[in-house]
C-alpha cells in the first residue's frame, strides 16, 4: 500500500512546488481540486491545503470542510489554506493595508515539532493580500515576524488530528528553511515513511501495468524523446513484445536522429518499427508558411500514419502515452470542472481516431521524477538528459517555408552547436538550446568571394520547468568559436546571432 499525501488546489501559483517538495521527500502526492471528492482511504497520511489567489473574505472563495478532515488526517494550510483555517474556527481575517510579497524573517515563538531544526530566525516568502489578525479559541501561535502578527500556528487538543498553518510559503526556493517545514509536516505530524522512490515505482507500475494489460497489444507513438522512451521502457518490462512502438521520421527531426534512436531503441530490447516518411511530410509542409499551419500540417498526417501501421497490428487493445503529471494538472481547472486550461500536449488527437483504452505510466512524474526512473531502467544518459525538443521539430524553428535544403542547413548547424554545447561541458548547464534559421540572406566575405547567404540565430535558455526562461550567459569565446564552425563548415550559412531574449516576453522556440 502506498502512503499518500493530497494536495487541495486553490489556485495557488505555485502548488505543484509544493508537490514536488514533497516527492523530493521521498513521499508520493497528488494534486487534486479543493472541489474533487476523495476517499480516505488507509493509505491517506495527510492533506496540505495550498495558496489561492482569492481571498478568504470573498462571498465566493474556495472552500472545504477543515472540520471533517482533522477528524480523519493531520492537516497543513499553506498561506490561503492557512487563512481559511482561522475563518472557519472563528479567528480573524482581514485585508491588510499592504500587499505583503517578499523575503520576511520567520521567529519562533514555541518550539514544535512542525519547526523542528529550524532556526530561530529564518527567511521566508511572502506573498498575500490577506493576514490573519486573530487566531480562534484552543489555537497557539508558533512563529511571527516583523510585518505579520501570525505567521505560524496550530491547533490544540484531542481527538482530532493535528492541524497547523503556515502564512508563509515554505514550498519556495526563497523560504530557506521551508523544506524542513514541509518534511517536519511528513515525517513527525502525518509519520510518513519516505519509501516512494525510482525503484519503488518501477516495481508497482509494472506489477499494475501487467494486470491492466494482459494478454493484449499495446501500440505507442515514440518520438525518441525522454518522456515517450521511459514509458516503453516500462510497459516492455512489463509486458515485453506485446508493445509496437512506431517512430515517424517526419522530415524535420535531429541530424541523424532517426537512425540513433532506432540503434537506442534496438539496445533496450524494444519492439519499434520505424517508419521513414520525410517526403509525405515535405509535401503536407510545401508553401506553408504559418507556425499554426505547419504545427496542423505535421500533426494531421503524424496521426495518419501512425492510424495506417496500427491497423497492421492484430488485437491491438492500448495505447501507450508518455503524458506525465504536470499535463495532468494542467489539463483540470480549480476555477471548476468545465474549464480546461490546457490539453494534454502528447495526446495529439490518437485516442479519439483510434478508440483504444490510454495507458499511461508516467502520468504521476514529474519530468526530473521521469529522468531518475530512466536512470534506474538502464536507459543511457545520453538519452535521458537529453534537451526537451519541440513536437512539430526543426518545422518551427525555420521561419517560413520548410524545404529539404533548409532542414538540412539547420540540422547542420544545430549538430555543430550542441556538440560545441556537449565538449565544452555547457550542455547540462542549459534547459534547452537550438539554433533557429531566419529568412534572411546577408551579404558576406568568404576569402576573396562575395557570398549572400542564410542567417542562423542560436538560442539557449536556463530554467527550472520551462514556465519561465532567461537567456543562458554562455562565454563570448564560446559563441565566437561556435560562429566559426557554423559558418566555415555549412555552405549555406554566413552569419551567425545570438537570442538574449527571456520568457516572458519572448517564448523559448521562435514559433
Amino acid at each position: 500500500m502506498t502512503e499518500k499525501i493530497l494536495i487541495l488546489d486553490f489556485g495557488s501559483q505555485y502548488t505543484q512546488l509544493i508537490a514536488r517538495a514533497v516527492r523530493e521527500a521521498n513521499v508520493y502526492c497528488e494534486i487534486i481540486p479543493y472541489y474533487q471528492k476523495f476517499e480516505f482511504g488507509p493509505g491517506l497520511k495527510g492533506i496540505i491545503l495550498s495558496g489561492s489567489p482569492f481571498s478568504v473574505n470573498e462571498e465566493k472563495a474556495p472552500d472545504v470542510n477543515i472540520k471533517e478532515f482533522i477528524t480523519m488526517v493531520p492537516v497543513l494550510g499553506v498561506c490561503y489554506g492557512a487563512q481559511l483555517t482561522a475563518k472557519q474556527f472563528g479567528g480573524r481575517v482581514e485585508k491588510s493595508n499592504k500587499r505583503e510579497y517578499g523575503r520576511a524573517v520567520l521567529q519562533r515563538t514555541k518550539d514544535d515539532v512542525l519547526l523542528e531544526n529550524v532556526s530561530k530566525e529564518s527567511q521566508v516568502w511572502m506573498s498575500h493580500a490577506d493576514t490573519i489578525l486573530e487566531l480562534p479559541k484552543g489555537f497557539e501561535l508558533l512563529a511571527t515576524t516583523d510585518s505579520i502578527p501570525i505567521a505560524a500556528f496550530k491547533k490544540n487538543g484531542t481527538p482530532d488530528f493535528p492541524l497547523y498553518g503556515v502564512q508563509f510559503h515554505p514550498e519556495v526556493y526563497h523560504s530557506v528553511e521551508g523544506k524542513k517545514v514541509l518534511h517536519n509536516f511528513l515525517v513527525n505530524v502525518c509519520g510518513c515513511s519516505q519509501d516512494w522512490t525510482a525503484a519503488h515505482f518501477i516495481t508497482d507500475t509494472v506489477g499494475e501495468l501487467k494486470k491492466k494489460i494482459g494478454n493484449r497489444k499495446v501500440v505507442m507513438a515514440l518520438s525518441g524523446g525522454v518522456d515517450s522512451t521511459v514509458a516503453a521502457t516500462l510497459i516492455h518490462k512489463a509486458v515485453g513484445d506485446q508493445l509496437h512502438g512506431i517512430f515517424v521520421d517526419n522530415a524535420v527531426l535531429r541530424k541523424n536522429e532517426y537512425n540513433d534512436v532506432l540503434i537506442t531503441y534496438a539496445k533496450l530490447g524494444l519492439n519499434v518499427t520505424g517508419i521513414d516518411a520525410k517526403k509525405r511530410f515535405y509535401d503536407a509542409l510545401a508553401g506553408k508558411i504559418d507556425p499554426e499551419a505547419k504545427r496542423k500540417a505535421i500533426g494531421s498526417l503524424f496521426i495518419d500514419i501512425f492510424q495506417e501501421e496500427a491497423k497492421k497490428i492484430e488485437d491491438v487493445g492500448f495505447l501507450g502515452q508518455g503524458t506525465i503529471y504536470p499535463d495532468v494538472i494542467e489539463s483540470v481547472s480549480v476555477h471548476g470542472p468545465s474549464v480546461t486550461i490546457k490539453s494534454h500536449h502528447n495526446v495529439g488527437g490518437l485516442p479519439e481516431h483510434l478508440h483504444l483504452e490510454l495507458v499511461e505510466p508516467l502520468r504521476s512524474l514529474f519530468k526530473d521524477e521521469v529522468r531518475k526512473v530512466g536512470k534506474e531502467l538502464g536507459i543511457p544518459s545520453g538519452l535521458i538528459d537529453r534537451h526537451p525538443f519541440p513536437g512539430p521539430g526543426l518545422a518551427i524553428r525555420i521561419l517560413g517555408e520548410i524545404t529539404e535544403e533548409k532542414v538540412q542547413l539547420l540540422q547542420e548547424a544545430d549538430y555543430l552547436y550542441v556538440k560545441a554545447l556537449k565538449e565544452s561541458g555547457l550542455y547540462a548547464t542549459v534547459w534547452q538550446a537550438g539554433a533557429i534559421l531566419l529568412p534572411v540572406k546577408s551579404v558576406g566575405v568568404m576569402g576573396d568571394e562575395r557570398t549572400y547567404e542564410f542567417t542562423v540565430a542560436l538560442r539557449a535558455v536556463t530554467s527550472v520547468d520551462g514556465m519561465t526562461a532567461d537567456w543562458a550567459h554562455l562565454p563570448y569565446e564560446f559563441l565566437a568559436n561556435v560562429s566559426n564552425q557554423i559558418i566555415n563548415n555549412v555552405r549555406g550559412i554566413n552569419r551567425v546571432v545570438y537570442d538574449i531574449s527571456s520568457k516572458p516576453p519572448a517564448t523559448i522556440e521562435w514559433e
